[in-house]
């Protein structure tokens, strides 16, 4: 994904927010690695490449700003850190995010963009008169290359 930087200056500014090159470069960094799962501590070392004079504390200022305005999302997998990621963009506030897939072998996460929870959350609503309004889902297991040599392994040993 490709940071659009007037749109993301159309939003602080509208905001009445600074923008600043620190804030693009936060953005940025996360916008240009989808899937990557970014730590605050990953983005500032990322950061700090193009921007020596920027702090941690800017970083987290920054992360908290873009979370608030649906420029970004934070995730839990699981692993001990919180992570973040690129938002909708502002675009869609209550919209669902990606689930994740997590192997269990080599840690490796991937994102799985379709909604299949859709027809659960309708049939919920329609059972219970709830309205869920978002989710989070990590699904655990092997991935294609993992998942090959456990079978691989499970074969040899028997």
């Amino acid at each position: 994904m490709t940071l659009d930087e007037e749109k993301i200056r159309g939003i602080l500014k509208e905001k009445g927010l600074k923008v600043t090159r620190q804030r693009l470069l936060v953005l940025d960094t996360l916008a240009s690695r989808p899937g990557s799962h970014l730590t605050a501590e990953e983005i500032f070392d990322l950061v700090k490449g193009d921007s020596p004079e920027i702090g941690l504390a800017t970083v987290y200022r920054t992360i908290q700003l873009f979370m608030e305005l649906h420029l970004i999302d934070r995730i839990n997998l699981d692993d001990g850190f919180v992570r973040y990621e690129i938002g909708d963009m502002g675009t869609k506030k209550n919209s669902h995010h990606h689930h994740h897939l997590i192997c269990l072998s080599c840690g490796r996460v991937m994102s799985v963009e379709d909604d299949l929870l859709e027809e659960l959350e309708a049939e919920i609503a329609r059972t219970t008169g709830f309205k869920v309004t978002d989710h989070e889902v990590k699904l655990y297991g092997y991935c294609k290359e993992c998942g090959g040599n456990l079978i691989e392994k499970n074969k040899t040993s028997e």
